[in-house]
């Protein structure tokens, strides 16, 4: 193991601890899912609001609270029951360029999957073989879009399949399946490995991962996604995705750029 290994490793472990805490959770938007303790009623919750985690952090929390105040805070229930009468309630829902037709769909295809394909954690179908998401992603993403759906939704559910880094699907997949017992992570599916896992990608990360000597693409698409969460696997082969908490945090609040 040469010197600069070491170091990096010693780096990337004392940032994971320092930012994998409770304190965490209030200022990100894991907050939402957080106010919840059914499985199901988790993982919609922070499907939904990883799907609108784009933005100021502030934002993405507001209005994943309003889309839970919209839910009757009963994420699994509504879902389970929505009706063309509950589509007006989310008139007015906006973020970013998530709106009210998107968000209404997104609520229809969950009822279907729930209905008809077993829940979340099944909609993300994976082999034991497959050495990463990207085929739990793109199975995913196939499901949800088997219904008819309006033609500006699909940009909203990333496709690695087109090159997309697919953050936020890879974040959420985080949320759910990394177990440890720092109080972050859920670790609530168990379909999918943590060893599978891969890096949320976005510009923060991926400066600090270049600027660390850990990713040499400039791109920041599925490619680079595969690079950096290979080198990930040299410090931890089997929870990769614990350093996604070292390389945010050295950007978000160490400022390291």
């Amino acid at each position: 193991m040469s010197q600069d290994f070491k170091l990096l490793k010693e780096l990337l472990d004392e940032k994971y601890f320092q930012f994998n805490n409770t304190a965490f959770i209030e200022t990100d938007p894991i907050s939402i899912p957080h106010q919840f303790s059914k499985k199901e009623d988790i993982e919609i919750a922070g499907f939904l609001v990883a799907i609108i985690a784009w933005g100021q952090r502030k934002s993405i929390i507001n209005n994943g609270n309003k889309l839970m105040r919209l839910m009757n805070n009963e994420p699994h229930d509504f879902i389970l029951n929505f009706s063309k009468t509950d589509e007006k309630r989310f008139t007015d829902f906006v973020h970013r360029t998530f709106n009210a037709t998107d968000c209404v769909f997104f609520l229809k295809s969950l009822k279907h999957i729930y209905l008809n394909h077993g829940g979340l954690e099944n909609a993300f179908s994976i082999s034991k073989n497959d050495t990463d998401v990207k085929n739990a992603i793109v199975n995913f993403r196939n499901t949800f879009l088997s219904i008819q759906y309006p033609a500006r939704t699909a940009k909203h559910l990333s496709n690695p399949e087109s090159k997309s880094s697919a953050k936020r699907l890879c974040m959420y997949l985080r949320w759910m399946v990394r177990h440890d017992k720092l109080g972050v992570d859920f670790g609530i599916w168990k379909n999918i490995k943590p060893s599978q896992l891969c890096l949320p990608l976005d510009v923060h990360t991926g400066n600090v991962s270049r600027k660390l000597g850990l990713l040499t693409r400039t791109q920041n698409d599925w490619q680079a996604v595969e690079e950096i969460t290979n080198v990930l696997r040299l410090f931890d082969k089997k929870d990769p995705i614990k350093y996604d908490f070292s390389l945010f945090g050295l950007g978000a609040f160490d400022g390291f750029k």
